[in-house]
């Protein structure tokens, strides 16, 4: 990466090892390094679940040891209205948002970018794990070095602009280095425990954040295979296609479908939001749970335009898989289909698809 040369960058601070030591590696390279902490929740700012008052501390102790400016500003206004509402109403409509996507096109790349400029700021920086790199009179985003750490699906939504103005230190560095560099640098964080879970739930459980939003409304569990009635839901707002944990109806035997056996676990496999139902199956391979397409929307590419039609590229349909081969049938304006090599399990509405070419992240949409 080129050296800063004394250029204004301001960097996203959350607290954690990974921001910190991006802001590290960017002074040492000679950028007039200014850290940013992002206030983006205040609903129940306590010490329970969310971690904001200690993260503000550990960035200013981080800012203190690298020698750096550090500014707060409060985003939580335009996080409810531009990630939240959109969180709980994909909710309310039975589908599975991914808000860490919207959250970086809309807040950390958007609202966090804009007031970075104000600050006469060049560039902005994150600790992601991702990179970004001229190529063609564009910019290209970039999975990083370190594949079990990679976010770019996170940040497929970014575009020309935005990837313009970003910079990813850790880029080619491998988790393990990022925290042998902080400790090297005397960063207490080095040691900091890697924060797990949506922004703006922290460690709560997720079902009963929900519940405070989104009240129950209770109903019938059915087998898809038989109709059978197997139990009742609190709503069909707090499950997901392929979960298994909290359905609360273990040990009840199959009938067609149970592939291993009588007492094979159950597996949410749709839902009839008009008769308020939960479709569940038993076994993790049932047919049920596996698609060879999937139609998408809301579509977004890197680079201003959709990719080649029948050519062979990657997807990713969640965060934690494997690239599965795949082709991109058709696009439609705004939507498009995409057709796997092999079947892919529980493709949940209102996740991310997100298309790679190799190392190339080229965009990707909601799924419908």
């Amino acid at each position: 990466m080129a050296t800063g040369t004394g250029k204004t960058v301001v960097v996203g601070l959350s607290g954690g090892v990974d921001s910190s030591v991006a802001a590290l590696l960017l002074k040492q390279q000679g950028w007039n390094v200014v850290g940013l902490f992002m206030k983006n929740w205040e609903d129940d700012d306590d010490d329970e679940y969310c971690s904001s008052r200690q993260d503000l501390i550990d960035v200013m102790s981080v800012a203190d040891r690298i020698g750096i400016d550090v500014e707060v500003v409060n985003f939580a206004k335009e996080y409810k209205e531009r990630v939240f509402a959109e969180f709980l109403k994909e909710y309310q409509a039975g589908r599975t948002p991914n808000p860490d996507v919207l959250c970086n096109s809309e807040i950390k790349f958007k609202a966090f970018l804009d007031h970075a400029m104000r600050m006469g700021a060049e560039k902005i920086a994150t600790g992601h794990y991702a990179g970004v790199r001229e190529f063609n009179g564009g910019f290209q985003l970039l999975k990083a070095e370190d594949g079990t750490k990679d976010q770019s699906y996170f940040l497929h939504r970014l575009n020309q602009q935005q990837l313009s103005k970003a910079l990813f230190p850790l880029a080619d560095i491998y988790k393990r280095d990022v925290r042998r560099m902080a400790e090297d640098a005397g960063l207490h964080v080095a040691v900091k425990k890697d924060s797990t879970g949506i922004c703006f739930i922290g460690e709560r459980p997720f079902k009963e954040f929900l519940m405070r939003y989104l009240p129950p409304k209770k109903g019938e569990i059915r087998c898809l295979d038989d109709d059978r009635v197997l139990g009742e839901h609190d709503g069909l707002t707090y499950h997901t296609l392929g979960q298994r944990k909290g359905l609360q109806i273990g040990g009840i035997k199959g009938g067609k479908g149970s592939e291993t056996g009588e007492h094979a676990a159950w597996f949410v496999a749709g839902k009839d939001m008009a008769r308020n139902v939960l479709y569940v199956v038993q076994g993790h391979d049932h047919p049920a749970l596996l698609r060879e397409e999937l139609q998408a929307g809301q579509l977004s590419w890197v680079s201003g335009t959709a990719p080649h039609t029948h050519w062979v590229y990657a997807a990713k349909t969640r965060y934690r898989q494997a690239d599965a081969p795949c082709e991109i049938e058709a696009v439609d304006g705004d939507a498009c289909r995409i057709r796997f090599a092999a079947p892919q399990w529980a493709v949940t509405p209102g996740q991310s698809v997100v298309v790679y070419e190799s190392r190339v992240c080229l965009g990707g949409g909601i799924i419908d």
